[in-house]
């Protein structure tokens, strides 16, 4: 009986850790598509990736800003990182990452 229970506290312990992590990528990627909207918008006028912008939303959004460059094709990709918060566990990662590209729509052709 008292292995059964322990096999059960095992299951449900691993379960809710690999939840977590989950939601900890799920953090990461929508702080990666925020940011990267948020560095795009000067790139509507013309103008450079606003990365302080991204910067600050990836942090509001409880991540970390890795990267951020403009692409060759008026686009900006975003690179930020989540401290998992089960990181200790011997079998899981200390921080997810996540990356976005964002920048200027191309007509329907796919051309800009």
């Amino acid at each position: 009986m008292v292995g059964a229970v322990g096999a059960v506290v095992a299951v449900v312990t691993g379960g809710l850790v690999l939840a977590g992590l989950v939601t900890d990528l799920h953090r990461a990627r929508g702080a990666a598509d925020l940011g990267a909207l948020a560095a795009a918008g000067p790139l509507v006028r013309g103008g450079a990736p606003d990365c302080a912008a991204a910067a600050e939303v990836v942090r509001r959004n409880g991540a970390v800003l890795v990267a951020c460059a403009g692409g060759g094709d008026g686009s900006v990709l975003v690179r930020v990182s989540v401290v998992v918060d089960g990181a200790g566990a011997p079998v899981l990662p200390s921080s997810v990452e996540a990356v976005a590209r964002a920048g200027p729509a191309g007509d329907e052709n796919g051309s800009r």
